[in-house]
């Protein structure tokens, strides 16, 4: 599986993923800089998490208009997977490759800390490798992970099983409507979460959960 990591200003989770990506597929990802017009010719783009742009006027606001964006989309358009983490799920959002927003924690507090997430959804690119109901832990460290969206939106991303992780009941960490931690794109090859799978793939870093995130994905595109 061929993959690249765009790399925002201010954005820091981009090494993080370009760690896992090479552990898990044995291969350096391509570093994509925001003002590059195109992309390498891959099979995976992730955004990463961070502060892209120092999150002015909003978390992903800026990130959505730079020029590697218009790549990103054609890239998606054409089928190709797209995983935003974090600050990368707020730019999937702004750049309406994902419906919804991302709003500020509901008790307008940072949170930094693993949270209990369960997988809603394995019929997709990104999930073949877990099982439905499974239980993980992944970290989240976000201010704005609040995932809102109007009540038929919600509705029609639970209908079309696009809802892939969920927070569990108790330890929903920023409010976000009906628990949801993680959706995809009507074609289903755009995924968006907050919490970070690519912080657990490797037990030294505290946990192994996030690897078959990575093994779907290899089993899917390679």
């Amino acid at each position: 599986m061929k993959s690249a990591v765009v790399v925002f200003p201010a954005s820091n989770c981009d090494r993080d993923a370009a760690v896992a990506l090479k552990q898990m597929t044995g291969k350096d990802p391509h570093m994509v800089w925001h003002q590059d017009a195109d992309l390498p010719e891959v099979d995976l783009v992730v955004l990463p998490g961070g502060f892209s742009y120092g999150d002015y006027l909003r978390c992903g606001a800026m990130a959505s208009q730079s020029a590697v964006m218009r790549a990103v989309k054609a890239h998606a358009e054409r089928g190709g997977a797209v995983l935003g983490i974090c600050n990368g799920f707020q730019v999937l959002t702004e750049s309406h490759l994902l419906p919804g927003a991302l709003i500020r924690n509901a008790d307008l507090k940072f949170v930094c800390r693993p949270v209990a997430l369960a997988v809603e959804e394995t019929q997709s690119t990104f999930t073949r490798k877990y099982e439905k109901g499974q239980r993980l832990s992944f970290p989240v460290a976000h201010g704005e992970g609040n995932f809102v969206a109007d009540a038929e939106t919600l509705d029609r991303l639970e209908g079309e099983g696009r809802v892939v992780f969920r927070y569990t009941e108790g330890d929903n960490p920023n409010g976000s409507a009906r628990n949801i931690a993680g959706i995809l794109s009507e074609k289903r090859n755009v995924l968006g979460l907050m919490p970070h799978p690519e912080r657990v793939v490797d037990p030294l870093l505290g946990g192994t959960d996030g690897r078959a995130l990575f093994e779907s994905l290899i089993e899917t595109l390679s």
